[in-house]
């Protein structure tokens, strides 16, 4: 079993060493001109590591570097960053990093492995009042190691398989550990990082803007003398792309959308389409009555039609796909056959409901009321909300749905002052162990508030099995866990099309939201 394990991180390290030849622009980069993008939603912080939302991360990526990071023409190949190679020992418990020379922080101070051990014993032990959402991911590293300025060391307490896709997490930026030491919640509030560009300002509900970082380690780049990224509602979002006031958006456009910007740009406007690692899911507190009570939570997914809300929902919004909670066409997704067996996913609506409205009389809700929060964020929230609420109706249950900007939003869901939500999860590879943490009990993005020391376990024993059947077995088991109980209740996976000026060259879309937006590749052709 060890010696499968050691293969198996072998050839994960093997592949910072000897490479896949990346795709090449057949057109020589040109260097200068401003990238204006349009951005739905205002950045509830500037810290990566307590971030979760494109609103965050569009912002600040292209200030900052991570260890490693995921390659976008390779995708998801994993290859260097501010690491520009690593080993892993044969047992598997240590990972060792050999960090650039050259990298430097925007302030001119030299980056070292000191600031890699400041920044990810704040990623897994965060001080008081600093919040790490993706903590769950480091419970494995016993000890971080300063070796010297360019060599840095992980011992883990156990070997886990999946410990590559945290060190490239897009999320788990690069913090200087002089500013962290003067004010551990530096990074909330200020801008400082080893990125491609530097941060230049931001103008509150209007835009962000950032200048080539003339000292960045990867040679030649960035491209751009800097980019600028404007605050916009969805609505005008298309209007700007129509008009052409802005280069592109990163955003999810929907078919129809798509088609108003085509009739309006045609071929001076380009669209990249692919799947998306995001799903779109409905959170329960179940730190609040009467949602404390599993046979509530199970009424209401019940009741949902998913089948039939499919295509409405998918003519007016990029929500395409029916799915547990791996990605529907990834390897280790629960197949739709088995899916059906679980609360919420069978053909027969018509006994969903009559089960859903036996199930809210014997709790004693038979008339529930509650409030739906919701984002302000047109496509696909909205419609989503919409359709939820009429469905709801069909069991006698009333919903008022309640709309919040982007910080509000998640203020409400992180500090349990809600009753259900539209949540999301959107982890930046399909890797099992990256995208069930959401669902742990203590998680920082586990809007659901539940304590269920069994999805531990189970998450736990998936982590460490080396028998692809078994874990197949265990995250089928854990699935099944967290829809029955109902804790979340999975809708309706993503698609995504993006729209980007034909001037605009260097950026690669990938199946995950947040993979590529450092910007540093990106160049214009005027």
């Amino acid at each position: 079993m060890r010696a499968s394990l050691i293969a198996m991180l072998a050839a994960l390290g093997a592949s910072s060493l000897c490479g896949v030849a990346a795709a090449q622009n057949v057109e020589t980069p040109k260097r200068g001109g401003t990238l204006t993008f349009a951005v739905e939603g205002e950045p509830s912080t500037y810290d990566c590591h307590a971030g979760n939302s494109f609103a965050v991360l569009y912002y600040v990526a292209p200030h900052y570097s991570t260890l490693l990071r995921y390659d976008p023409a390779t995708y998801p190949r994993i290859v260097g960053d501010a690491a520009q190679s690593w080993t892993i020992s044969e047992n598997g418990l240590a990972f060792t990093f050999t960090l650039r020379p050259n990298v430097r922080f925007h302030d001119g101070s030299q980056f070292t492995a000191a600031d890699v051990k400041a920044t990810y014993e704040r990623l897994r032990r965060p001080p008081p009042g600093v919040v790490s959402v993706r903590q769950a991911d480091f419970t494995d590293i016993a000890s971080i190691e300063d070796v010297d300025p360019l060599t840095i060391v992980f011992r883990l307490s156990k070997a886990n398989s999946a410990m590559l896709a945290p060190f490239a997490s897009p999320w788990n930026c690069l913090y200087s550990a002089r500013k962290l030491a003067e004010d551990p919640k530096y990074p909330a509030t200020n801008v400082m990082g080893t990125g491609p560009f530097v941060f230049v300002e931001h103008g509150k509900g209007s835009h962000w803007s950032g200048k080539r970082f003339d000292g960045y380690f990867r040679d030649g780049e960035p491209y751009l003398d800097g980019f600028r990224a404007v605050q916009m509602s969805s609505q005008a979002t298309i209007n700007a792309l129509a008009g052409g006031q802005v280069d592109g958006s990163f955003r999810l456009l929907s078919d129809p959308e798509r088609e108003r910007v085509r009739a309006s740009r045609g071929d001076r406007m380009n669209f990249q389409h692919n799947e998306l690692m995001v799903q779109l899911t409905l959170s329960f507190n179940a730190g609040r009555k009467p949602f404390d009570d599993a046979r509530v939570r199970r009424a209401l997914s019940l009741a949902i039609d998913r089948h039939e809300g499919l295509a409405p929902l998918s003519r007016i919004t990029n929500l395409k796909r029916i799915g547990g909670l791996i990605r529907p066409s990834y390897e280790l997704a629960t197949p739709p056959s088995e899916l059906a067996q679980l609360p919420g996913f069978g053909a027969d609506i018509k006994a969903a409901r009559a089960e859903a409205k036996r199930l809210l009389a014997e709790a004693g809700v038979p008339n529930l009321r509650f409030t739906l929060l919701n984002r302000t964020v047109q496509t696909p929230y909205q419609p989503l909300g919409i359709f939820l609420i009429d469905q709801w109706r069909q069991i006698g249950v009333t919903a008022e749905m309640t709309l919040a900007e982007t910080g509000p939003y998640l203020a409400s869901l992180s500090g349990g002052t809600y009753d259900a939500a539209i949540d999301f999860n959107n982890p930046p590879v399909d890797e099992p162990t990256v995208v069930l943490t959401k669902y742990l009990p203590g998680a920082g993005n586990n809007y659901a508030h539940n304590a269920d020391p069994l999805l531990q376990d189970l998450f736990e024993r998936q982590k460490r099995t080396l028998d692809p059947v078994e874990r197949r077995r265990l995250i089928a088991w854990f699935e099944s866990r967290v829809i029955t109980e109902a804790y979340v209740a999975p809708l309706y996976w993503t698609d995504q099309t993006v729209a980007l000026s034909s001037e605009v060259h260097g950026w690669i879309l990938t199946p995950s939201y947040f993979v590529g937006h450092d910007l540093g590749s990106v160049w214009l052709q005027r």
